[in-house]
C-alpha cells in the first residue's frame, strides 16, 4: 500500500477502533445478562426506564438515538418476559406509553453491580472513565450535528 493510502490502514480508522471497543465491551456484558435473559439493546432500553420510570415508545427511541421502528420489537420482547408494561395513551391511542414492572424495578441493583463489573474490567480510573465518555458523547454531539446540517 502506498504512501498515500496510509489512512486507510484498519488500524488508523476511528470508526474501527470505536467498532472494535464496541464489540469488547458488550461481550463482557452478554454472559451477565444472558443470566437475567436479556440482550445488551434490552439493557439499554431498561436503563432508560430505570432513570425515568415511564416513558413513550419515542421517547426511549429518542433517548436510545434509535428509530421507534427498531425499539417497538425489544420492548414486545420486554413485555413478553415480564420486565416492562406497554399500555395506549387515554389522551392519544397512537401512544403507547412504557413502564417497568415489579420485575424490572427490581433488577436496578442486579444492573448496577453489572455495570460496575464492566466498569471495572475496562482498566480506567474514575478520571480516564469519565474524560472517555465525556470525549465520546461530545463526539456523538458533533457526528449527529453535521448528519442534521450537512456542510455546516
Amino acid at each position: 500500500m502506498g504512501k498515500a493510502y496510509e489512512s486507510l490502514r484498519l488500524d488508523n480508522q476511528l470508526c474501527f477502533a470505536l467498532y472494535a471497543a464496541t464489540h469488547s465491551i458488550t461481550r463482557i456484558y452478554r454472559p451477565m445478562l444472558a443470566e437475567l435473559n436479556i440482550t445488551y439493546p434490552q439493557y439499554i432500553v431498561l436503563l432508560v426506564l430505570l432513570e425515568r420510570g415511564r416513558s413513550t415508545v419515542n421517547g426511549i427511541a429518542e433517548a436510545l438515538q434509535l428509530d421507534a421502528a427498531t425499539v417497538t420489537p425489544l420492548l414486545k420482547r420486554l413485555a413478553d418476559a415480564g420486565w416492562v408494561n406497554r399500555e395506549r395513551s387515554s389522551a392519544d391511542e397512537r401512544v403507547v406509553v412504557i413502564t417497568l414492572t415489579t420485575k424490572g424495578e427490581d433488577v436496578g441493583e442486579r444492573l448496577f453491580r453489572i455495570q460496575n463489573e464492566v466498569r471495572c474490567r475496562t482498566g480506567l480510573d474514575d478520571d480516564a472513565f469519565n474524560a472517555m465518555r465525556t470525549s465520546l458523547v461530545r463526539l456523538t454531539d458533533t457526528l449527529c450535528h453535521s448528519i442534521s446540517h450537512p456542510g455546516q
